[in-house]
Order: structure tokens, then C-alpha cells, then sequence
């Protein structure tokens, strides 16, 4: 009986409480709706008055103009407010190497590159060869009004998952340890990347790793062992292209090796770059990993845990 009770009293507070959560709901969502009206009418009525008075309408938004079409390099730079001198001792005897892989998108890649640009840097640009042409010369455009950004000497019809995208990053490593800039890590970004720390907190954190490079990964999961287990073949063609995956088995990989899985954007040192261009069981492992699906996932940081002779 005293359930019934409990559940009659339960029901009823229910529905005395429901109408009145309802109505507060109601009124703070038609309070937000005009709020949201009077802030656009408020700015409506800045543009329109300023059309009137023929001056130049204020927008609130702090957008970044990101069009240098009509503009001059020394305009562009100081109307987009990149950074043009070292903002620190410590900065500039730390100069970084990034590495961008772009294709499409080309505000996106702007804003990128002005929030990772700094002087003392260099930057080098792989643009992917299928990119329309307007595309490219957009970016070719912009890396001309800095001195330490150019684009990659040789460029790949970059395959999703294909060993295309591990050789544009290696084209632009050979790039880098060619540029005279003495920089101390090599970082390798795309094109639709965003920073979260400034470029002294960057510096920071790689100095702490004391010549550590950072290739996060582990030994390979079973639900990905068909990606160097069997043979896959690039397929490219004129509106697409995709990796086509064989029933061809692989030989084991050379040199004994361990291969590991992980990240394909690494934050590695000069000498780890070196090693990787020149020593032989990282050129060995590159001409074995170019019919497997995704090999930028398991070059950099199986090289960076093979034991050194």
C-alpha cells in the first residue's frame, strides 16, 4: 500500500513540475533567439550605416585575409602579420625543418603556413603532382615571398596508402639536408594540420628529448599484418586512385627486421634523416616496403628502433 502511495505522490509531483521546467526551456531559448537577433541587427545597421556614409563597413570577426592575388609579397605579409624576425635567442639557435604533403584546399594550407612560419625555420612544400594546376600555382605563389620556403625538387602522384606518400616526404628530407639552414628536428606535417603550441614551446619540448626522436608506434596488430603479408600494387588512374591488395605473399623484410606499426608524422633529429637516406638497411627496407599498403606507418618507426651497429 505504501508503494502505491510513494508512486501516486511521485506521478503527481511529476506533473505539477514538468509544465513549469518546460516554460523556463522555452523561455530561455526565446531569450537566446533574441538576443541573437539584436546582435545581428545591431551589426546589420554598423554596415549599413557605414555603406551610407561611404565609408568601409567593420565586421566583427576577426578573420584572417588569406588572398594576396591583388597584392604585392611585402603587402601580403604585413596585412597577414607573419612573424618576420626571431622572437627569441633561444628560438633562433633552434631552427626547425617541417615538411608539408598538400593537395587541395588552399586557404587551408595558408593558414598552416602562417601559424608554424618563422624566419629562422625552413619549409619545405611537396605538392601532390595530380593537384589542379591553379592549385599549384597558388603555392608556388605564396613560398615566393619567403626566402626558406620552396617546394619539393621531385614530386609523386601521391596514392592513398601507397609508398607515393612515404617518397614525397623522403624527396623533401633530401631537399632539407641540401638547405643551408642548420636545422635541429624535422617535423612532417599535411595539409590540413593546425598547431597547438607556439614555435618556442615546440622548440622547448624537442630540446627536452635530448636527441630522442619521436615515432610513436607499437609491433604490429593482428588486424593490420596483411599490409606487408601480401603484395599491394598503386592503381592510378585518371579521376581516382586506390591500393589494390594482391594475394601475392611478401618475402620477410630484409636484414632480419622487426617491423613495427605506428604514426606516419614523426618529429625526428638531422642524424636520424641522414640515416635514413643513406644507410643500407633503410634503403633496403624502403625498396622492400614499396608494394605494401601504407608504408610511412612502419618505416620511420621501425628505423628508429632497429639496433644500432
Amino acid at each position: 500500500m505504501s508503494t502505491l502511495r510513494y508512486c501516486f505522490f511521485a506521478v503527481l509531483v511529476l506533473s505539477i513540475s514538468l509544465p513549469f521546467v518546460f516554460y523556463a526551456v522555452n523561455l530561455h531559448a526565446q531569450k537566446s533567439l533574441r538576443r541573437l537577433n539584436f546582435m545581428l541587427s545591431s551589426t546589420l545597421a554598423e554596415v549599413c550605416k557605414a555603406l551610407i556614409e561611404d565609408k568601409a563597413p567593420f565586421l566583427k570577426e576577426n578573420a584572417l585575409k588569406t588572398s594576396f592575388r591583388e597584392s604585392s609579397c611585402t603587402e601580403y605579409i604585413a596585412q597577414n602579420h607573419y612573424i618576420t624576425s626571431t622572437l627569441s635567442a633561444e628560438e633562433a639557435a633552434f631552427p626547425i625543418a617541417y615538411i608539408m604533403t598538400v593537395h587541395k584546399d588552399f586557404e587551408t594550407f595558408e593558414r598552416l603556413f602562417r601559424a608554424v612560419y618563422m624566419p629562422q625555420n625552413v619549409y619545405c612544400i611537396h605538392v601532390d603532382a595530380k593537384a589542379p594546376a591553379p592549385f599549384q600555382q597558388a603555392v608556388q605563389r605564396l613560398l615566393g615571398c619567403f626566402p626558406n620556403a620552396f617546394l619539393a625538387s621531385r614530386v609523386e602522384r601521391v596514392v592513398y596508402g601507397g609508398a607515393s606518400r612515404l617518397r614525397a616526404d623522403l624527396h623533401c628530407m633530401r631537399d632539407l639536408l641540401a638547405s643551408a639552414v642548420p636545422w635541429c628536428y624535422l617535423l612532417n606535417t599535411c595539409g590540413q594540420d593546425f598547431p597547438l603550441k607556439t614555435n618556442r614551446e615546440i622548440v622547448q619540448l624537442l630540446k627536452s628529448l635530448r636527441g630522442k626522436n619521436i615515432t610513436p608506434g607499437v609491433l604490429p596488430p593482428p588486424h593490420i599484418t596483411t599490409r606487408t603479408k601480401y603484395v599491394h600494387r598503386e592503381q592510378l588512374y585518371s579521376f581516382f586512385s586506390f591500393m589494390l591488395r594482391t594475394f601475392v605473399p611478401k618475402a620477410p623484410p630484409p636484414h632480419n627486421i622487426t617491423l613495427y606499426f605506428g604514426s606516419a608524422y614523426v618529429a625526428v633529429t638531422r642524424p636520424f634523416v641522414e640515416f635514413v637516406l643513406q644507410d643500407q638497411r633503410a634503403i633496403d627496407l624502403l625498396a622492400w616496403s614499396e608494394d605494401t599498403y601504407s608504408p610511412d606507418e612502419h618505416f620511420w618507426v621501425t628505423l628508429n628502433r632497429i639496433p644500432v651497429l
